[in-house]
C-alpha cells in the first residue's frame, strides 16, 4: 500500500507538501493539493482516519430523489442502509449532489479528502459525470438500479423489473386487456431502459402486440401524466401501466378529469409500492420495490467490497400488490 513517502517522490515534492494536500490545508495552491489527492488516488493509499475504527465513514449521495420524509422514495432505502451499517458501527453521511457539483469536485479524491471508506450512489443518470468515473474508480461504491461494467470495486443493487413488469402484463392479460400503455420513467436511465424492455419482451410472451404509440417516457411528476394519457386513449389503451406510483395517481387524476372511471372505463397499475398507492382513489394496484431491504443489500455489497469479495449485482424479487385499480376491460364487459 502507497505510503506518505512514495506519493512525494512520485511527484518530486516534500513528504510535508503531501501531507498538507492530503489534509486540505491553506498554504498550498489549489491545483497542487489536486494533482496530490489525484496521485494518492492513482496509487492506491488510504489515510489513517479511514483506518481507524472511530472514523469509519461511508457516503449515500442522493440526486434527482427526495428521501427526506417517511412517504418519499429515499427515505427507507437511507434507513434499511442505515440499520445494517449501525452494527459494524459505520458512521454514514448523506450528501446530495447535482451535475454542477460532480463537474468541481472528481469522485475518487473527494471520497480521499473527506475521508469516506465507501459510497452509495442513489438517483444517478447514465449521463451524470461520476458515472463515466466510475469505471475506473478504486473505492469500493454501490449502485442503485446502475451498472459499471468490468470493476471489481463498483457492485449494482435493485429490484427485478423483469419480474415485476411481468407480473403486471400478466394479470392484466388474464383480465382480457389487449391494449396496454406503458408510461414509463426519465430517459437516460438504466432502470427505465430495462422495464421498456420488460414491457416489450412481456407483451410478446403472452402475445400481445407492441405499438410505439402506446409508450412514453416521463419523468416522475404527477402533473406529467396530463402529457402523455390523451395520446394513450386516442391509440384505443385500456389499461395503462405506470413505472411509478406518483405517475399512476397522475394518470387516475386526468382519466376523471376526462370523465372515465377507475377501474371501470381504464386499469392503471403502479410501481414502487409508495405509501401514496394505498391514499389514491382507488386504492393502487402497483408493483412493490422493499426499500429497506434494498438499503440493507446496498450496505452488504459495500460490505463485501470493503472487504475485497467482488460483488456485481444484487436484485431483489418484486412482488405484484393487487388493489382497486384494475379490472376487465369496458368492452369486455359489454359483450357478457
Amino acid at each position: 500500500m502507497a505510503t506518505i513517502k512514495d506519493i512525494a517522490d512520485k511527484l518530486g515534492i516534500s513528504v510535508g507538501t503531501v501531507s498538507k494536500g492530503l489534509n486540505g490545508a491553506s498554504d498550498i495552491s489549489d491545483t497542487l493539493r489536486q494533482t496530490v489527492l489525484d496521485t494518492a488516488v492513482e496509487m492506491g493509499y488510504t489515510t489513517k482516519k479511514m483506518k481507524k475504527e472511530e472514523h469509519k465513514k461511508l457516503c449515500i449521495f442522493m440526486e434527482n430523489m427526495d428521501y427526506e420524509s417517511s412517504n418519499q422514495f429515499g427515505y427507507e432505502i437511507i434507513l434499511g442502509f442505515r440499520q445494517a451499517a449501525y452494527r459494524d458501527k459505520w458512521d454514514v453521511i448523506v450528501s446530495p449532489v447535482n451535475p454542477a457539483f460532480q463537474i468541481e469536485e472528481k469522485y475518487d479524491t473527494f471520497m480521499l479528502k473527506n475521508g469516506y471508506s465507501g459510497a452509495f450512489l442513489v438517483g444517478f443518470t447514465l449521463q451524470d459525470n461520476w458515472m463515466a468515473q466510475l469505471n475506473t474508480t478504486t473505492i469500493p461504491t454501490v449502485l442503485f438500479d446502475n451498472y459499471i461494467k468490468k470493476n471489481p470495486n463498483v457492485a449494482y443493487v435493485g429490484t427485478d423489473s423483469f419480474e415485476g413488469i411481468d407480473s403486471a402484463i400478466e394479470h392484466l392479460a388474464a383480465l382480457g386487456h389487449k391494449r396496454i400503455a406503458f408510461l414509463n420513467g426519465s430517459p437516460n436511465s438504466m432502470v427505465s431502459d430495462q422495464r421498456l424492455q420488460a414491457y416489450i419482451d412481456s407483451l410478446a410472451s403472452h402475445t400481445l402486440e407492441y405499438n410505439e404509440k402506446l409508450t412514453a417516457y416521463s419523468y416522475y411528476v404527477v402533473e406529467n401524466a396530463k402529457y402523455h394519457v390523451p395520446v394513450f386513449l386516442e391509440e384505443g389503451a385500456t389499461a395503462i401501466l405506470c413505472s411509478n406510483d406518483y405517475l399512476a395517481s397522475g394518470v387516475i387524476a386526468e382519466c376523471k378529469l376526462r370523465g372515465l372511471r377507475v377501474p371501470e372505463d381504464i386499469s392503471v397499475i403502479g410501481f414502487d409500492d409508495l405509501p401514496v398507492s394505498t391514499e389514491i382513489d382507488p386504492p393502487l394496484t402497483t408493483i412493490r420495490q422493499d426499500r429497506i431491504e434494498l438499503g440493507k443489500c446496498a450496505y452488504f455489497a459495500m460490505n463485501c467490497l470493503i472487504n475485497h469479495v467482488s460483488i456485481s449485482r444484487t436484485m431483489l424479487r418484486a412482488q405484484y400488490i393487487e388493489r382497486s385499480s384494475t379490472a376487465p376491460p369496458k368492452i369486455n364487459k359489454n359483450m357478457l
